[in-house]
């Protein structure tokens, strides 16, 4: 049988203005499968006094990570583009991620809590491009998350004093 492909733009096109945004869009998306597995392995290796509250909420974290994730890349191709196809790919998209380098509970809680502010700066700086282009609903879905990235990092922040 014949394999057939989307006729779509690629998604490597960077030369328009739809594709730098949805480039960073991809960026975006790569952010938050990053995130969902720093949480989840802080979830599991977290060891500290207020183990049961940070358990409880990295929980949380990790599944709204994986449905940030979905619906940002539901949104790309929502646009004609296609996202990358497997993990090393979609992780070469994410360009600034902290990665944890030790158990102290502490300084995992703080890499994540970086990571989380590096999103939501990511987004707000490119709310208004999707306005500016059209795409207000991916411009109201990045408002919505650079609140909730902002949110999620104060609180993370506020455990660790």
């Amino acid at each position: 049988m014949e394999q057939t492909t989307p006729q779509g733009p690629e998604p490597t096109d960077i030369k328009t203005p739809i594709g730098k945004f949805i480039k960073q869009c991809i960026e975006i998306a790569a952010l938050l499968k990053e995130l969902e597995t720093q949480a989840h392995l802080i979830h599991l290796n977290y060891e500290g006094a207020n183990f049961l509250g940070i358990h409880s909420f990295l929980k949380e974290q990790y599944e709204a990570h994986l449905d940030q994730f979905d619906k940002m890349g539901e949104y790309v191709r929502s646009m004609d583009y296609l996202m990358p196809m497997c993990s090393k790919g979609l992780r070469s998209a994410a360009s600034k991620f902290d990665h944890v380098d030790s158990y102290k509970g502490g300084t995992q809680l703080y890499v994540y809590s970086q990571n989380l502010e590096e999103l939501a700066m990511k987004c707000k700086k490119l709310e208004p491009v999707a306005m500016k282009i059209g795409a207000i609903d991916i411009g109201n879905y990045l408002a919505e998350l650079t609140g909730d990235a902002f949110k999620a990092a104060w609180m993370v922040k506020a455990s660790l004093r």
